[in-house]
């Protein structure tokens, strides 16, 4: 998975879509945060194309967020390797419940992603910063605000 994070990274941090960048512009680099934050939302969108059903936009993101993991690990290489090698199995777990089309092991790999999320987070002294499977309330929301202690006795 660590090679394919590294393979995926390299047309993640320069081919984003069909059109090209301009000759003038100076190479960007984007901040984690801002990686991060894609990440949460494509985590969020990967939930509910799996829970309803739609296994090509599922497939979709979960492309996606892989991209996007994988360029944290490539801009960001103090992010330690364990924390993008612990990935790698709730990722497949996801790859292989969309082919399957297996909405309960969709659904248990996700969880498995959200704890990898959490543990990276926390392994980096940012446990503040938690990811919640995504819930039904208006709007969707998938970061949990409360500290971790009280959200968990909900």
């Amino acid at each position: 998975m660590a090679l394919a994070i590294s393979a995926l990274a390299g047309t993640a941090a320069t081919a984003q879509s069909d059109f090209e960048p301009s000759p003038n512009i100076r190479q960007y680099a984007p901040r984690l945060v801002e990686i991060m934050s894609a990440a949460q939302l494509q985590h969020l969108k990967l939930w509910f194309a799996g829970k309803s059903k739609n296994w090509e936009l599922a497939a979709y993101e979960l492309r996606q967020l892989t991209n996007s993991l994988a360029q944290a690990a490539v801009f960001y290489p103090g992010i330690p390797v364990s924390n993008v090698t612990t990935m790698e199995e709730p990722l497949l777990s996801i790859a292989d419940a969309i082919e399957t089309r297996d909405g309960r092991k969709f659904a248990a790999s996700m969880r498995g992603l959200t704890d990898g999320c959490n543990a990276c987070h926390t392994s980096l002294e940012r446990s503040f910063i938690a990811i919640g499977v995504p819930t039904d309330q208006q709007p969707p929301a998938n970061q949990i605000f409360a500290p971790m202690g009280k959200a968990q006795k909900k």
